[in-house]
């Protein structure tokens, strides 16, 4: 059963779609009706439905702007429009925003009804398909073109005639349309866990992806070593437009269709084929987080400020031990590295290859401190922890106690400066709340723009820390200026709207007495009456 929520400023009209329609019969059941865009964005955000069906025109937000708004919040959904506007323009925009039906008032019951039909059997074969395995010929020859790319370190150079060569090969199996132009490229990598945590990614799981990534950019990918591993091709600009939206839908639509929760890690954008082996270890690495934080999108931007290390350099060992240290728990990292001592002692491993070891781990560990640290507490760490000196250790019992205090105080001050670092990021984004609700343009967006993280990221983040939306407390700031405003000052009620970031006083007047429960004009009479 297909969950859906209706919207429309006409009353008796909602009311009667509502009633009329016989919803358990077609596959739906009606969880939450709205009067207004609004108050629908908050229900979508709250209920999480399936299907929004909306009118084109609505107080305050349009179903264009409407569909929007949700697309950033739940790309997931289906959005339906009932209009009374036979509009090209309307049906244009509607194609923008991918949706899945547009119905022309006035309806029938019936023909509602049919329609409804139609919606759920695409819905229905949305949720096959996003479950079904593909074996195209066209993916599987450019999987096989994309792992060495991705997972292989030892590639032969990375000069202009061996990137030429791979856009040009790129271009003939139709990932690229031609060469030479200005695309960058991002590395997904996504595992599928059960309630207990397993991974239970397997190669049905790569069309899943496929799936919902194909809805938005060029992209092609593969499954491997328990996970899916996409590769994303576009311009900059429509790599920070969609990419954030992409994630969540495949989060959502995990969630909803399969009963599962989803592990992504997202690279930096690389300009060139030739790095995309180090935006895929990105990648990996920022997945590596979800150790400590359960399921969910992370971004390694979001995560570590720069790039971190070259591993090419790192072996296996090393790169778990790094791993534990950025999301592992103290007793998995000492074991770990009590295992690999006790490895290297059994199999009477040379000076050499402990010297081998040692350095790569020393280097390995200070990269993802400086990467996670301010410049100041890693140097102060590096004083303290001066691990260059490994040629004074006479053997394994002599380096096991000195790495173990090592890397135990590396993996206890990234943790600090993870929690630091999201709390520093949230502080400014409320304070770019406090100094600029007047402005009506902004937005979420348009703050983790200014910040340099992904509204995803920044989401979570405040809602973690304040229990609120963003939403929310954008909207609590404004009403509480107005409300000082209107209670202390004579200002018309047009003027303290605009300069508390809203253009349309209607709107401000229904968000108003939503949140004091009482329209503005009515607060300032009973303010004046009490004074009197």
């Amino acid at each position: 059963m297909y969950t859906i929520v209706i919207a429309d400023d006409e009353t008796e009209l909602r009311q009667a779609l509502i009633r009329r329609i016989d919803w358990e019969s077609v596959g739906f059941q009606v969880v939450g009706e709205a009067e207004n865009g609004i108050e629908a964005l908050e229900l979508v955000g709250k209920l999480e439905p399936d299907l929004l069906l909306t009118d084109v025109r609505m107080p305050f937000m349009s179903g264009i702007e409407l569909a929007r708004e949700v697309r950033e919040i739940r790309p997931t959904m289906q959005i339906a429009f009932l209009s009374g506007f036979d509009d090209f323009t309307y049906a244009q925009q509607a194609i923008q925003y991918n949706i899945i039906s547009y119905m022309l008032k006035p309806i029938s019951s019936e023909e509602l009804t049919e329609e409804l039909r139609k919606i759920k059997k695409k819905i229905d074969e949305r949720f096959e398909e996003f479950t079904e395995q593909r074996e195209e010929k066209e993916q599987q020859n450019l999987a096989r073109f994309l792992m060495p790319l991705l997972l292989d370190s030892f590639q032969n150079g990375a000069d202009a005639a061996r990137e030429k060569a791979l856009e040009d090969e790129a271009v003939r199996l139709g990932f690229l349309k031609n060469a030479g132009s200005a695309i960058h490229y991002t590395v997904l990598v996504t595992s599928f866990m059960d309630k207990t945590g397993n991974n239970c990614t397997d190669e049905t799981s790569a069309g899943a992806v496929h799936q919902v990534v194909s809805r938005y950019l060029r992209h092609a990918g593969f499954f491997c070593n328990g996970r899916v591993v996409s590769l994303l091709a576009a311009t900059q600009g429509a790599l920070d437009k969609y990419l954030h939206i992409i994630v969540e839908d495949i989060v959502q639509s995990v969630q909803r269709i399969l009963g599962l929760s989803a592990v992504i890690g997202v690279s930096r954008s690389a300009s060139a084929l030739t790095h995309c082996h180090e935006a895929y270890v990105e990648a990996v690495n920022a997945a590596s987080y979800s150790r400590s934080s359960g399921g969910g999108v992370y971004f390694i931007s979001d995560i570590e400020r720069v790039k971190t290390f070259d591993q090419e350099t790192v072996q296996t060992a090393v790169g778990e031990l790094e791993n534990l240290v950025r999301s592992g728990t103290a007793e998995e990292l000492e074991d770990c590295l009590k295992n690999y001592f006790r490895k290297m002692e059994l199999e009477e491993a040379s000076p050499a290859i402990i010297q081998l070891f040692s350095v790569q781990l020393s280097a390995a560990v200070f990269r993802v401190v400086y990467a996670v640290a301010d410049t100041e507490a890693a140097r102060s760490f590096q004083q303290e922890m001066p691990m260059q000196n490994q040629q004074l250790f006479e053997d394994v019992y002599a380096m096991e106690g000195a790495y173990l205090e090592f890397c135990l105080a590396a993996r206890e001050l990234v943790s600090e400066y993870r929690q630091k670092s999201g709390s520093i990021i949230c502080d400014k984004a409320l304070a770019l709340i406090e100094s600029r609700y007047m402005d009506p343009g902004l937005s979420l967006l348009a703050i983790s723009t200014e910040i340099s993280v992904s509204p995803n990221y920044l989401s979570a983040l405040i809602k973690r820390s304040t229990g609120s939306t963003f939403v929310d407390l954008l909207t609590r700031k404004r009403i509480e200026t107005a409300k000082r405003m209107l209670l202390g000052t004579p200002m018309k009620i047009r003027e303290i709207a605009e300069k508390c970031g809203y253009n349309d006083q209607h709107y401000f007047s229904y968000c108003f007495k939503k949140y004091e429960g009482i329209s503005p004009n009515a607060c300032r009479r009973q303010h004046e009456e009490q004074r009197a």
